[in-house]
């Protein structure tokens, strides 16, 4: 009797303290990001409403958000919800200090996104219902990317010589291979989920082949060359096979000699790598302005509104951690890369005890997605690989990135055994 009780009293007391971490935690990202987003409500001397209205419901969503799922629906774990929020407050106060109104695009799509990692972990809690959906999911997708880039090439036109932007109504921009990596890992994980059969595997490959295949002809290299790294951790966690893993390396590397000698600007379009410092004001403009304002703002930053690469353009997509290191400091940057580092080890520790191979296959997979989603876009504008053109997640500006952010991190979220807790207990 006495050891119930004291069992019962020791569950109180964590259940105590988790109500605290989680409230510390969310104090601690309102105070920060309070801090943030001053110089944009008050930019200038004047006081902007809507910046202000934006940043207060993003706040009170956040608070909202972590009351009702823990309260309503019990859940405890909010450790990559928090890195989310943590990193999307970033980027929407970069996006506010550039553009007053992408501003509100940015928090309709992190609450867009919410929303699609909600439905998706709720879906993922069943696997017999993910592989009922996962051969028509890979031939919709398919079939949407192929759609996007044949609509895009006869009826619009290419922005930055590729065709992945998908213009609705004049205003509406959408990357449909933002959605497709979502597919991606979902139609991957549930394919080679059983044991390891010949049609399995041809099927996948095929679906892999055609979904890289469709993004070199859209020239999209950047998110062509996650698709396929994404592939390889997909097919090494279920195979553990290196040798074809080596063979399949050096067929792709064939056939990008092949795509390089038939198609010149392929090689254009990577030219300036390593050479930036003497195209400095040609095709190595925006690496050259980035790597120099980047080091001005040393650890504390220049602060929000008071950087120069905001000038030059992609600043807030694709040269947005310039932005950060310029204007936010060392000190944020380094805590967004540890960030990254984070979801990957969770991914890694949480995928050791998920009760289906599909769920550590998800879950690997999506971590390794944005972890080398994060190594082009940092290393690309620092020179230190070819500038892809990548978005740098949940950071960036822009719906399609900030929603498969989200979706991404459901599958990561759905292989902890705390997120399921009932599911998981029966298995």
């Amino acid at each position: 009797m006495k050891k119930a009780s004291a069992a019962l009293r020791e569950d109180r007391r964590r259940k105590k303290y988790r109500y605290v971490d989680r409230g510390f935690i969310l104090l601690l990202l309102t105070v920060f990001q309070f801090f943030s987003c001053l110089p944009v409500v008050f930019e200038g001397g004047k006081f902007y409403a809507v910046n202000a209205v934006c940043f207060l419901g993003f706040t009170l969503f956040e608070w909202l958000y972590v009351a009702v799922m823990h309260l309503a629906f019990k859940k405890v774990n909010f450790e990559l919800e928090f890195i989310a929020f943590f990193l999307s407050g970033i980027g929407m106060t970069l996006t506010a200090s550039v553009s007053k109104s992408s501003h509100i695009k940015q928090l309709a799509a992190v609450i867009i996104g919410v929303v699609v990692y909600d439905i998706l972990l709720w879906f993922l809690q069943d696997v017999k219902r993910v592989m009922a959906v996962r051969m028509p999911l890979a031939v919709f997708a398919l079939c949407f990317l192929a759609g996007s880039f044949l609509l895009i090439r006869f009826a619009g036109s290419a922005i930055n010589g590729a065709y992945n932007w998908l213009v609705i109504g004049g205003k509406l921009s959408v990357q449909p291979s933002e959605f497709v990596k979502i597919a991606f890992i979902f139609v991957g994980a549930a394919s080679l989920d059983k044991l390891l059969t010949s049609k399995n595997i041809y099927l996948y490959i095929a679906f892999a082949v055609g979904c890289i295949g469709v993004l070199f002809l859209m020239r999209d290299f950047g998110t062509a060359l996650i698709f396929f790294f994404t592939f390889l951790v997909i097919a090494f966690m279920r195979s553990g096979d290196v040798r074809s893993l080596l063979f399949i390396c050096a067929g792709a590397l064939l056939g990008a000699v092949l795509i390089i000698y038939f198609k010149p600007y392929v090689a254009q379009r990577f030219a300036v790598y390593r050479h930036v410092w003497e195209n400095y004001d040609t095709t190595g403009y925006q690496q050259v302005r980035t790597l120099i304002y980047s080091v001005s703002g040393g650890l504390k930053g220049l602060g929000v509104g008071n950087g120069r690469l905001r000038y030059v353009a992609a600043s807030t997509t694709d040269l947005v951690f310039g932005m950060v290191c310029e204007e936010f400091g060392m000190i944020v940057a380094f805590a967004i890369v540890i960030s990254f580092a984070i979801i990957t080890v969770y991914a890694i520790r949480t995928s050791r005890s998920a009760p289906s191979t599909f769920y550590s296959i998800a879950a690997c997979s999506a971590a390794a997605m944005l972890l080398f989603q994060t190594c082009l876009n940092i290393f690309g504008i620092t020179d230190i690989l070819p500038l892809t053109g990548v978005t740098l997640p949940f950071v960036s500006q822009g719906g399609s990135s900030m929603i498969c952010s989200w979706a991404l991190f459901a599958f990561i979220k759905a292989a902890d055994v705390r997120t399921y807790p009932k599911v998981f207990k029966t298995a």
